[in-house]
């Protein structure tokens, strides 16, 4: 057993197999550790993130190494049936991989028994283990850029349902036309955790396949009498933020929110709402809308100037990090930021929009949470429980970076960073990195001249991720993790961005350039008992 850091707050425990994994897992539910917050299984690997205030990663390492690995679950009573059509384009190299005729690669498929031994990549996805060993084969050489929903897939021991089109490298043996992800259902996954799975060939099992009626959500009527504001522009979609979304891990969903989160608790603030009342998080501005009622909105984040043009005509200015007052046929326009990336609008009492899976957050990524923002759109305000006075003296927490500026990160080495050379732990930190148009909120894309140099091309076994995680693909041309990156990644994380610099890190623009400040040389977690 190997405990490496991750993080300021989070640790990872690297052990034998998925067996030891698995049961490490389970001791840990039906015995907690106080301070543990979320732990994240693998194939062999437990992220564990604990409250710093309450463990030490000392301290944690030490309660793990003393529990008992040999426990093996008891086999669950539930057992999905998967109808799968076995014309997968990969299914004829699966053959030739394996030295198996096609017939019998898909036999031995639908004999096997496996159990869904974590979920991670995507909600609702599965990896299943158990299945026949002859038919472990490797991932694709070079991965889909598109891999249609439902298509079954093997990689490794591993089997698994696509419950969405997404990029992906396993080999795809058929398709389902099971939903493998409905928000709608509860729970949303059909594959949970220790779940037994069934393949059954959907054209000789002569199963009658029967699929459940997709559920329809009523139309939302909303009276034109509401207290709401009625978008007019949104050149890109503005996205219902909180502080994220936690418990979710074993369908596969990882936390999301606020990129900004000083930024969106100081939108909060400004207007007297409560904590993690729910945002609007606008990217580069222009974001603009009409008031049919009197408000009070707040702006924080990327400084931008709010313009307000009144039922009359006549045009205010105001800055961010201020209450503005509103009167009904006010229209409001965010202005473009002179830095920065994000920022957050509030409404006094909160907008009414309802959560999902106990969060409004919106994951892009996981396509998780409300309906992005668009033009067209209306926004319902809710009413004024639990409100408290104004902010007038809020402050940014940081001057939010310019394109073209260098922006200094703070990184946690490790877990993987021995995966690496020492020219290339030295890269790392040893040249700037330009930020690409390629970045979103899964993460920022990184260029560099000089690429980070692994040890060796090995594959790493899917292992959980967390926000500020730099994971270095094959190209050496590392991406940061941002809030909806994946829950498991294939690739070496060579370090982490420490906490208090994420929110820095969530604002960082295109074409500015990267410095990553290592804060400690990378060792193991010794196990050290604590008095």
């Amino acid at each position: 057993m190997r405990f490496l850091p991750v993080s300021l707050d989070t640790i990872l425990v690297e052990l034998a197999g998925l067996d030891e994994t698995l049961a490490l897992f389970a001791s840990l539910e039906a015995v907690p550790v106080a301070g543990i917050v979320e732990m994240v299984p693998a194939a062999r690997t437990l992220m564990v993130r604990f409250r710093p205030g309450r463990l030490t990663p000392e301290a944690l390492a030490a309660s793990l190494a003393t529990r008992d690995l040999s426990a093996k679950a008891a086999p669950s009573e539930h057992l999905v049936e998967i109808p799968v059509r076995y014309d997968g384009e990969d299914l004829g190299d699966v053959a030739e991989l394996t030295g198996l005729a096609v017939a019998e690669v898909v036999r031995r498929h639908t004999e096997s028994e496996f159990t869904v031994a974590f979920c991670g990549f995507a909600p609702g996805f599965g990896y299943l283990v158990g299945g026949d060993p002859a038919l472990h084969v490797p991932r694709r050489r070079s991965p889909r850029t598109r891999i249609p929903a439902g298509s079954v897939a093997l990689a490794g021991a591993f089997s698994g349902v696509y419950p969405q089109a997404s990029p992906g490298g396993w080999q795809i043996i058929g398709t389902t036309p099971l939903k493998m992800w409905d928000i709608a259902r509860d729970p949303g996954a059909l594959f949970q955790p220790g779940y037994r799975v069934r393949f059954f060939d959907m054209e000789k099992s002569g199963k009658a396949v029967s699929l459940p009626a997709p559920a329809v959500r009523p139309a939302r009527t909303i009276p034109a009498d509401a207290p709401q504001f009625t978008v007019l522009a949104a050149p890109m979609p503005a996205l219902f933020q909180d502080l994220g979304r936690f418990g979710q891990t074993g369908q596969g969903v990882s936390a999301s929110g606020a990129l900004d989160r000083g930024a969106f608790n100081a939108a909060n603030r400004i207007v007297g709402n409560p904590v993690n009342t729910p945002c609007l998080e606008l990217t580069l501005g222009g974001f603009s809308f009409e008031s049919n009622c009197r408000a009070v909105i707040g702006l924080a984040g990327a400084p931008s100037l709010v313009m307000v043009r009144d039922a009359a005509g006549r045009t205010h200015d105001h800055p961010a990090f201020r209450p503005i007052a509103l009167e009904p046929g006010d229209v409001v326009t965010v202005g473009h930021p002179t830095r920065g990336t994000r920022s957050y609008l509030s409404a006094r009492g909160g907008f009414d929009v309802a959560p999902v899976l106990g969060s409004a957050a919106t994951d892009t990524l996981a396509v998780v949470g409300p309906e992005p923002v668009t033009a067209g759109s209306v926004l319902v305000l809710r009413g004024g429980d639990g409100l408290s006075s104004v902010s007038m003296d809020e402050l940014a927490a940081f001057d939010p970076p310019a394109a073209g500026e260098v922006v200094t990160l703070d990184v946690v080495l490790g877990p993987r960073t021995d995966w690496f050379t020492q020219k290339g732990i030295e890269t790392l930190a040893g040249q700037l990195w330009q930020v690409t148009p390629q970045s979103n909120r899964v993460g920022i894309r990184l260029a560099g001249d000089v690429p980070l140099e692994r040890r060796d091309s090995a594959e790493l076994p899917s292992e959980g991720t967390a926000t500020g995680a730099i994971q270095v693909p094959h190209s050496g041309q590392p991406v940061l993790f941002l809030a909806d990156h994946p829950l498991t990644g294939g690739y070496p994380v060579i370090g982490t961005v420490a906490d208090h610099h994420l929110d820095l890190a969530g604002q960082i623009p295109v074409n500015a350039r990267i410095r990553f400040r290592p804060i400690a040389p990378f060792a193991e977690i010794g196990v050290r008992r604590e008095p």
